[in-house]
């Protein structure tokens, strides 16, 4: 049986909006007066739940609250919730960058942290003194670290630049240096946010494998924080959810990832942005160019969340575009309840629309009847405009539908899958401007 690499127990972490510290003198002296007599901190008992889309009444809000967990030695444990949720935070107080406010953690063996770009990196340092860096930080000697520079180097990619200063890296190429030391270094537990999004397909690509190795090959202990959740089956056998820095999940990451994408599950045909009741998206981009106002999913030209094998569906999204726009593109994904890719409809693929004026437009793709088992599936929607490389708009799991059976049509075995995991269907899309 496997021995625990790290027991957190009663662990909570309390902020002042706002503020580092409790943000006045006389509320520092007065915390500092209740822990000098053994008494509870005053505002330990003040603070609220940590809802991001909910307005407080409270000064003091708690990012984690009372989180009790056991992680043994040699597991790939996937952290997954919302933004806000608490994950982050708690790989701080895991990697000692910050203090609980109450609990305690205990941790066996040495703990390589990769937080952000370029943790622990100096910047007028060249790449290969970071190396050495990090590695005199985790308790490692010369000697140790030179064996494993050729290694590190080559897993990086960065061999032109080992000797200038990081400060002149691209984010990308910062972050495959900072994996490499934080994966090849010998540690016995590694905390890797979500910082691989940075990194191109192929570097993602490598580190899943690299992280796959370092767990099951290696027998060391991986925290692993994304928001993909192909990758998160993929490498972890475990699943923690954090909601609203609470514990909503411990368990096997076969049940908790379709807990965590339709539990928060809309059975409604339809999605307004706009509506805060219906935050159980995630929204990333710079919403520059224009922003998703609706979705609607539609059967037979109805309004309709609850389809059959082989029934088509109709996806149309409103979109408010604010800037004229040379070159737009659209997309929609077609997500499993293990978060796997299905379904790829992108309009580039059908047409590129150029010379945009701002107005309000909707877009509307219809697919061919499609196989899918019965089962629960999201779509994720985007819109992406004059030839930049990230999504001006990106909603995952903008809605979401229910698959059954159908008595008439069975279903029938697909064999055409693409280099990303997707399947080719047959769609048409249109985009047309609203009055």
């Amino acid at each position: 049986m496997s021995q625990p690499a790290i027991i957190i127990e009663n662990l909570s972490k309390q902020y002042r909006l706002g503020d580092v510290g409790t943000g006045t003198l006389s509320h520092d002296l007065k915390r500092w007066w209740y822990a000098l007599r053994g008494k509870e901190d005053p505002f330990a008992k003040i603070g609220e739940t940590n809802d991001r889309t909910q307005k407080g009444n409270s000064e003091y809000v708690w990012a984690l609250k009372d989180i009790n967990l056991q992680i043994n030695q040699g597991e790939a444990v996937g952290i997954i919730g919302r933004n806000g949720a608490g994950k982050s935070t708690l790989l701080k107080l895991l990697s000692k960058t910050t203090a609980p406010t109450t609990g305690s953690i205990k941790v066996k063996g040495r703990i390589a942290s990769l937080l952000e770009v370029g943790t622990g990196f100096h910047p007028e340092l060249s790449g290969r003194d970071n190396i050495y860096l990090n590695g005199a930080i985790l308790g490692m000697r010369k000697r140790e670290i030179d064996r494993k520079l050729d290694e590190i180097v080559d897993f990086a990619g960065i061999e032109r630049y080992l000797d200038t200063p990081v400060k002149r890296y691209s984010s990308g190429m910062y972050v495959r240096l900072a994996f490499a030391v934080a994966a090849h270094l010998d540690s016995d537990i590694l905390i890797v946010d979500e910082v691989l999004a940075v990194g191109d397909a192929e570097f993602q690509k490598k580190c899943l494998g690299k992280m796959g190795e370092v767990s099951q090959g290696q027998g060391r202990t991986v925290l692993f924080v994304s928001h993909n959740m192909e990758a998160i089956a993929t490498l972890c056998q475990s699943l923690i959810i954090l909601k609203n820095g609470n514990k909503d999940f411990d368990g096997h990451v076969d049940k908790g990832i379709p807990y965590y994408l339709n539990g928060a599950k809309s059975t409604e045909p339809s999605v307004d942005f706009s509506v805060s009741k219906n935050r159980h998206f995630e929204r990333f981009g710079q919403n520059q160019f224009g922003q998703f106002l609706k979705i609607e999913i539609k059967k037979n030209g109805v309004p309709n969340s609850d389809f059959k094998i082989g029934d088509s569906i109709e996806i149309k999204l409103h979109l408010l575009l604010k800037n004229k726009s040379s070159v737009a593109e659209f997309g929609a994904v077609i997500t499993n309840a293990r978060g796997q890719r299905l379904h790829h409809l992108v309009s580039s693929w059908k047409e590129l629309y150029t010379d945009l004026q701002p107005g309000q437009y909707s877009f509307k793709i219809i697919t061919e009847p499609i196989q899918l088992y019965p089962s629960d599936y999201s779509i994720s929607i985007w819109f992406r405009a004059n030839d930049e490389n990230a999504s001006d708009d990106f909603i995952e799991n903008a809605i979401q539908f229910a698959v059954s059976k159908n008595e008439e049509q069975s279903f029938q075995k697909l064999d055409r899958y693409c280099n990303n995991g997707g399947i080719f269907i047959k769609y048409q899309c249109k985009l047309e401007q609203e009055q």
